[in-house]
């Protein structure tokens, strides 16, 4: 039996969990209908959190795998909704390593950001998605950044956009490189208007919620706005736009066979 295994990090968050994790794993299933759908998550917390308070129940990737297994499927396609191909894809990949020898197959597909092809593509969907920002306003990004070697990605992009021609969309990261420091000194030199705040992830869980949108003193909307720029923040996460999630399943059909 054939089956598809869509892996996310997870989110607390009702609203947006049903706009992109739930979105692309209707996208997912549509362009595999042949195959079984299984779902896994990879935060325990969150896991944990969901089943307190909503009786959510939500597989982590070794209980997918092998309720799976139980269920007989013998190739296993798994595409998960990761940016990046930093610590959680590394543990995923690590995990489905362990389970290669008890299934026929298993195929696995990219994240977003896996070649400068994608991120070529993910740049063009961001400037149509964002044409709406005027040329004396600015839009800052907030990515979620790693110490792995793969955050050298949201470094990058930033350097895209300006190679573009679009000074006025500026990356930076909660964990790692471009800081908030980065930006504000990118923003100060722009003098915009008014700055736009969107996050550059998956689901618009608490880093939107807070991180960039909070009320707290150290949010980087009310940083912004100590600064003397009015804010506007967008809280929709890049899994509810389309042009994104046909990315996810374009590398699902190209999977590499582990």
């Amino acid at each position: 039996m054939k089956a598809l295994l869509v892996v996310s990090f997870g989110t607390s968050y009702k609203e947006t969990r049903e706009k992109t994790i739930y979105a692309v794993e209707k996208d997912l299933a549509a362009a595999f209908p042949d195959r079984k759908f299984y779902r896994a998550w990879s935060s325990g917390f969150i896991i944990r959190k969901l089943a307190k308070t909503e009786g959510l129940q939500i597989d982590t990737l070794t209980e997918a795998l092998d309720r799976a297994l139980a269920d007989g499927v013998t190739d296993l396609l798994v595409q998960p909704t990761h940016f990046t191909p930093a610590i959680e894809n590394d543990k995923m990949m690590e995990t489905l390593r362990s389970y290669r020898s008890r299934f026929d197959r298993i195929a696995i597909g990219a994240p977003l950001l896996a070649s400068d092809a994608d991120i070529d593509r993910v740049i063009t969907a961001v400037r149509s998605l964002f044409s709406f920002i005027g040329k004396n306003d600015a839009i800052v990004f907030m990515g979620h950044g790693t110490e792995h070697s793969a955050g050298s990605i949201y470094r990058t992009i930033d350097d895209r956009f300006q190679a573009l021609g679009c000074p006025n969309f500026c990356m930076g990261t909660v964990e790692g490189d471009p800081s908030f420091d980065d930006v504000l000194g990118r923003v100060k030199a722009l003098a915009p208007a008014k700055v736009w705040l969107s996050v550059f992830m998956f689901v618009a869980g608490d880093h939107a919620t807070n991180d960039m949108a909070g009320d707290e003193e150290d949010s980087w909307k009310n940083r912004f706005n100590a600064e003397g720029f009015e804010t506007e923040a967008i809280l929709r996460g890049f899994g509810e736009y389309p042009e994104i999630r046909a990315i996810y399943i374009e590398h699902a059909k190209e999977a590499a066979v582990l």
